[in-house]
């Protein structure tokens, strides 16, 4: 039971040995069996293809030795599976057909009830169940985007760097701003319901697009929707955001009367760890935060690199290795191997 144990036991607080090690993206576009399994299939099918979904996530387990499995998915599968009309465009990102910028749009859209999320998951929960039958100790982490990072999306019909049309929303209609986050807020905690429900034993919210806010918006506007979602979950919490190292006392989303409901906070490249141990406190875990430019390093810079990031989670009541932000594309997968070999030689 060690690798379950290890991941586990760091969510709760209780140092293991070793510290746990698993990487966001580390199913994807770095593995060449995963490029070769996608030939021929677009994005969102795959992810709602059990049997496809279940084997890309399974590939960096059996390649890399990782801690822990992350369930492979893509931020936009719960709005599909509520039926918005979306499109992964290859090179540009999530696309959608009617963005959401008008009163009228927030009230068209969060007239889908969100049960729908959980009517329309069987094929996650079947990917789900695949993954875990062939896991056997080694846990699976659920995945799902936080109301921000989709609303963004929606909001801009697809990528953007500043979320201009996101930010302005939340000040010109907070009323619809609110009602729309809201309804994320229930979709995303649907999708974690059916992955956690199938036999994830833990999960990671991702707000990608966090940093691009204010710490006075990010508490007005954002943090009680993300609360919301992974208050209703009833694994361990993970809490992961780019560039947001300014709102890391937020980003533990206190509840009542003031204990985290985040168990874990991810932190990215640009906070050393005990740093962000320092603010978030006694009483959260970190994980992370391998500065992902230096997996194309020399083997002895990133080693002294990753060794500092072990060090400094020290700091922290529990510490899980990870990158600072996904694996980039064009990483060599036997640098990761290389990785998980250290970690796995490394007192925590």
């Amino acid at each position: 039971m060690e690798r379950v144990s290890l991941l586990l036991r760091a969510l709760a607080g209780d140092r293991p040995d070793r510290p746990p090690v698993w990487f966001m993206r580390q199913a994807g576009r770095s593995l060449p069996e995963y490029r070769d399994l996608r030939v021929g299939t677009r994005m969102l099918d795959a992810c709602l293809t059990p049997e496809l979904a279940a084997e890309i996530t399974l590939q960096p387990v059996r390649r890399h030795r990782v801690d822990a499995g992350i369930f492979f998915s893509d931020i936009v599968v719960p709005l599909r599976l509520a039926g918005v009309e979306v499109e992964i465009v290859p090179g540009r990102g999530p696309v959608f057909a009617q963005p959401v910028r008008t009163a009228s749009d927030v009230a068209r859209l969060t007239a889908i009830d969100p049960a729908e999320v959980a009517a329309a998951a069987e094929p996650v929960r079947e990917a789900v169940r695949l993954v875990v039958a062939e896991l056997g100790d080694t846990p699976l982490i659920g995945f799902a985007g936080a109301p921000f990072t989709l609303a963004a999306y929606l909001v801009e019909g697809g990528p953007s760097k500043e979320h201009l049309r996101a930010r302005a929303l939340m000040h010109a209609d907070p009323g619809s701003w609110h009602a729309l986050a809201g309804w994320l807020a229930r979709v995303s905690a649907a999708f974690l319901a059916a992955q956690t429900e199938a036999g994830a034993v833990a999960v990671q919210l991702f707000d990608s697009w966090a940093g691009s806010l204010s710490v006075a918006d990010y508490r007005a506007h954002v943090a009680p929707h993300s609360r919301a979602v992974l208050a209703a979950v009833s694994v361990p919490r993970i809490h992961f955001g780019v560039g947001t190292g300014h709102l890391l006392a937020d980003m533990r989303l206190d509840g009542r009367p003031g204990a985290p409901v985040a168990d874990a906070v991810g932190v990215d490249w640009r906070t050393p760890l005990d740093e962000a141990a320092a603010v978030l406190g006694p009483d959260v875990t970190v994980q992370g935060n391998i500065d992902p430019a230096l997996l194309q390093a020399p083997w002895p810079v990133l080693e002294r690199h990753v060794r500092d990031v072990i060090a400094r989670g020290r700091a922290a009541r529990a510490h899980i290795l990870n990158l600072g932000h996904g694996v980039p594309p064009e990483t060599d997968p036997a640098v990761l191997t290389r990785i998980v070999e250290l970690a796995h030689g490394t007192s925590a």
